[in-house]
């Protein structure tokens, strides 16, 4: 037992070391940039659709990505993917996909409503076009089924 223990730990001393010196070296000179990628769970719910339940189980997940500098948006997406069962068993129908923007004092200033898509989807996503910021805050990506919000997520953006 102690010799798997010592290998394990090996392993990921030298998988540490190797993302760390990824990390530097990436990281490293250069203009600094404002690309976020981040995720939040969509939790499991049920919904109907024309009088027949549908159960979306747990294994789903918002990724909202964001490129650009400063209040500079160059591209941003947001869409759903699932894993496991989930991914399998998963459809959403009459999704849509919001962005939103909210100053320091998280006021809400802009809202893009994405389109209502009545067809069922594994995998929704949604881009938006480039734009600059009038301030300073954050920016989400809200995703709803059958009009319900079912997963949000945001990323900050300061100077």
């Amino acid at each position: 037992m102690p010799k798997i223990q010592n290998a394990a730990r090996r392993l990921l001393t030298a998988g540490g070391a190797t993302v760390l010196f990824t990390a530097v070296a990436l990281g490293a000179g250069g203009e600094a940039q404002a690309d976020a990628t981040g995720s939040a769970a969509v939790g499991t719910f049920s919904y109907d659709l024309h009088g027949a339940g549908v159960k979306v189980p747990v294994g789903c997940f918002l990724t909202h990505s964001i490129d650009g500098s400063g209040k500079r948006i160059t591209a941003q997406k947001a869409g759903v993917d699932c894993v496991g069962l989930a991914a399998a068993f998963s459809e959403f129908c009459n999704w849509r996909i919001d962005f939103t923007y909210a100053d320091m004092n998280n006021r809400m200033y802009k809202v893009s409503r994405g389109k209502t898509h009545p067809e069922c989807k594994g995998d929704p996503l949604r881009r938006n076009s480039a734009q600059t910021l009038p301030k300073y805050g954050k920016a989400c990506a809200r995703f709803y089924v059958n009009g319900k919000l079912r997963a949000t997520q945001c990323h900050f953006i300061t100077k």
